[in-house]
This record gives structure tokens, sequence and C-alpha cells, in this order.
């Protein structure tokens, strides 16, 4: 059942909708709780558009699998993907700042408010993100340490390849999950993929994930899907790669997977004068997990993460 769980009027003499497809199990068959799935709140971030339609495609396919309600909201912030933009138009705001609220403030206040009531009463809540158009992750899920014991049962049944305990103020209080977790509904980030792009493989792993989660918690009774184990890292398991000058990075051609100290990454150039500026080395034994994609680098830009040491190496 497709309905909208935001409704503002716009000064256009439109309307701002937010819609939900909310699936349920066949009549007469028992409702063991509820999983809500939600993606688009960065208007650039389009991977999580092929979960939901797979998500849904599945279950239609077999409904009578289905034991919970599956809330499914593909678009939170329709203004920003209907004009191809990261955050709210005009206003420049970023959705994933706002929450929890405020239902008696402005629109964009009502609108995270009225989103999150809608969540509510959710036994899990899975936030669906790609990166955005500068850099390329490999599928990953992002919890605060705040809520390490909550959420990593959870976390380990998704098919990812790591899950990154970030201890870091980097997990915004004013994020839909961070706000949902202290309301006492787990949500978890997925993070995969680049911007503005849809990387098929990494979306049918993010479902995989996702109905095996259903599976354990009850809620869908197809056969067990076979699922990896990811890595457990924090901080301080991870080396930040930045770049040191401005100028083009060329990646080289294997970007992702293992790498041992002092392999090179990809160049810098400069185009004018012909010249390598710098050739872009790991540090440590490991594997990356995220390669910068957009060429155009300034001091500072990060270029890649690796999960250091042999253990992620081997």
């Amino acid at each position: 059942m497709i309905e909208n769980v935001v409704k503002l009027q716009l000064p256009v003499h439109e309307n701002l909708l937010i819609k939900r497809n909310r699936l349920q199990p066949e009549e007469g068959k028992e409702n063991r709780g509820r999983i809500s799935i939600v993606t688009g709140a960065h208007g650039d971030e389009l991977e999580g558009q092929f979960v939901c339609y797979e998500i849904i495609r599945r279950i239609r396919k077999n409904p009578q699998l289905l034991r919970g309600t599956v809330d499914v909201y593909p678009v939170m912030n329709p203004l920003g993907m209907d004009s191809g933009m990261r955050t709210l138009p005009k206003i420049d705001m970023d959705l994933n700042r706002m929450f929890p609220g405020n239902q008696d403030g402005g629109m964009m206040d009502k609108m995270a408010a009225q989103l999150e009531a809608s969540l509510l009463g959710s036994d899990i809540c899975i936030d669906v993100h790609a990166s955005d158009t500068f850099v390329k992750e490999i599928p990953q899920v992002r919890i605060s340490d705040e809520f390490e014991k909550m959420m990593l049962p959870y976390a380990k049944h998704l098919n990812v390849d790591l899950i990154w305990i970030n201890n870091t103020a980097t997990d915004h209080e004013a994020t839909l999950s961070y706000s949902l977790s202290k309301l006492g509904v787990p949500s978890l980030v997925i993070e995969m993929g680049l911007g503005n792009r849809i990387n098929r493989k990494y979306g049918l792993q993010a479902v995989d994930g996702i109905f095996h989660l259903m599976k354990q918690m009850g809620l869908w009774d197809g056969e067990e899907i076979k699922t990896q184990t990811p890595r457990i890292v924090t901080n301080a398991d991870i080396e930040f790669i930045r770049s040191s000058e401005s100028g083009i990075f060329v990646p080289y051609e294997k970007n992702y997977g293992i790498v041992r100290k002092s392999d090179v990454l990809g160049e810098i150039i400069d185009p004018l004068r012909g010249k390598v500026l710098n050739r872009v080395k790991a540090g440590y034994d490991g594997m990356v997990f995220t390669m910068r994609e957009h060429p155009v680098v300034y001091e500072g830009s990060l270029l890649a993460r690796i999960i250091k040491g042999k253990e992620a190496a081997s």
C-alpha cells in the first residue's frame, strides 16, 4: 500500500510529498514485527533506488513468505532528487542534519519531524546511503560506538564487507539514524557505491543482507541466504590518505582489494607541465575500501581509506 507520510504545502501551489510503500503479510497470517528501509536523504545518492525496487520485487514475487511489515521509503528528499542536488534546493540544507525536527517549526523542521514520527514503532530501520560524487565505497555499515552493543548483532547479518564503528563526531547527533537510535529504534546506515550512480552488484549484495536479517528476525520465511562475515574496524584500524597538493588524481586500475605497503594507488599529475606531482602510496599492508573517483583534488582532499594490518590483507 502506497501512502503519504509527509504532506506539506509549497509556495507554488504544489505539495511536498514523501511516500512509503507498506508491504504486509497475507490476510490471516501472523505479523511478527516491522522493518523500515529508508533512502534518498541526499538527492545525489541513488544506490538506494535499486535496493528499494529489488526488495519490493522479491516480496511481490513471493508474498506468502512475508511474516512482518516492510515499510519502504525510496525518497526522503524528493526536492533534492528531482533537482539532482545533495541538499534541499534553495536553502542548501542537509536533510540528514535536521533530525529530530520540530513539528512547530518551519517547513523543513516539520518535514523531518513527520518523517521520523512515521518510523517510530519499527523494530529496526535500515538507512541506505551512497557515497558522494568524489569517492567510491565498498558496501559497509557505519555505526556510532555509543550504540555498538545495540547495533552490532544486527549489523553482522547485513552481508557487507565491513562494519565501521565510528568513535568520532562524524556520526552526527542530527542524523536520522542517531535520532532514531536515541529513541530506541535500532538504525543502521549502509554506505556503498558512488554518488549519482547505481552499482547493481553492490545493490544485490545489500538486498541479500536485508533479507538475511529479515530471516533472522522472523519477518521472512524464504530460504536462508549465504552471507559474508564482515570485518569490524574502528578509526584506529584505518589509514586515511589525503592529497598533499592540488592537481589531477589518476588512480591505478586496481583500486580496491588487497594492497601492500608502498604499493602505488595512483598519481597526482600536473597536466600543464606534464609532471607527476606525487605518486600516492599505501602506508600499510591492508585492504582499500574507499577510493577517489573524482579527478580534481586539492591539498587535503580524501584519496583513499585502507584497513590496516596483515589480517585485512589476507
